[in-house]
């Protein structure tokens, strides 16, 4: 939002010339012919590609920029392996040549990340629950401190006796009521469903419209079931799976072939076309993912209380 959004309209706005605004991010930008409908004549376009270094690739960060924002940027180094960004460096004797590569949010430094949270956020505290069972088995210092498919430090905000018998993973966040929730059958049948299947809302297209696949013609109501690569975070992961988008085409439903260790509401699912390496959009998971898993445990916890009291 800062170097595509406001830096681009800042120096639209004055008046100095420029043919486009280089950017250090991995990952390649191609030109493409798009026919007109209105007339014989064809527009340019730009289509987004990851880079060749999986690792840097940064395609997952640029999936949401549109055509007029693609058009005024280049990558000059995103053809390039890190490796050879190194060498090149040492060749020209840039002052940063020796530089670390950076991990995480580079601009925090030696600042732990709780500690820069903790400085802005604050602290809110809320109850650590058991997903499962309805149980408080800990106290947390806000949500934002803790991320779905969490094991590394959970153990720190419960209560000791529910910690041995772990190991525990946050399943889902509880943002109106401040509630943590964790489980310690994160791998079982239980959350299969929850780990593999979710909602996408506010779905994009780099090329501002879906691909010809997903629906037959225009006239059509449905919409196809299409398989498609996907990155469901940064990293060099590509997993597979379906999208079917519903309404008018802003929304749909993903199925992976395979759990996913984390699928938090807010985080973005960019979609390639299966074999190429070409970013085609990209949407986000809808608060209505955990929400559905969490009102069913809900029913299944408070019919297991009333089925108890009838024993009783």
């Amino acid at each position: 939002r800062i170097k595509f959004g406001c830096f681009l309209e800042y120096i639209e706005k004055s008046g100095l010339e420029f043919d486009h605004v280089a950017s250090g991010h991995y990952a390649r930008l191609e030109d493409a012919q798009v026919p007109l409908s209105t007339a014989a004549t064809t527009s340019l376009s730009k289509r987004l590609f990851r880079a060749p270094d999986p690792v840097k690739d940064q395609s997952y960060f640029l999936c949401a920029l549109t055509q007029k924002q693609l058009s005024k940027v280049i990558f000059p180094i995103g053809m390039y392996q890190k490796k050879e960004v190194r060498e090149l460096a040492n060749e020209f004797q840039l002052p940063n040549r020796n530089r670390p590569d950076s991990q995480g949010l580079c601009f925090l430094g030696k600042v732990k990340f709780d500690e820069f949270l903790a400085s802005y956020l604050g602290n809110r505290p809320g109850d650590v629950v058991d997903a499962m069972t309805g149980d408080i088995i800990g106290r947390h210092n806000g949500l934002w401190y803790h991320t779905v498919g969490q094991r590394k430090g959970i153990g720190k905000v419960m209560f000791p006796l529910a910690t041995a018998h772990g190991p525990w993973y946050v399943v889902a966040k509880d943002q109106g009521r401040d509630i943590v929730y964790v489980s310690n059958r994160y791998d079982e049948d239980d959350f299969a469903r929850a780990r593999s299947e979710f909602e996408l809302e506010d779905i994009k297209w780099i090329s501002g419209t879906p691909p010809l696949n997903v629906k037959d013609t225009e006239a059509e109501a449905e919409w196809n079931e299409v398989r498609f690569d996907m990155k469901i975070r940064h990293g060099p992961k590509i997993v597979q799976g379906t999208l079917v988008l519903s309404g008018d085409g802003s929304t749909g439903n993903v199925r992976l072939d395979n759990k996913d260790g984390g699928l938090a509401p807010g985080q973005y699912v960019v979609f390639y076309q299966i074999g190429t390496l070409e970013c085609l959009g990209a949407g986000v998971i809808s608060e209505k993912h955990w929400a559905k898993f969490l009102q069913t445990q809900q029913n299944e916890i408070s019919a297991g209380e009333k089925q108890e009291l009838k024993v009783k």
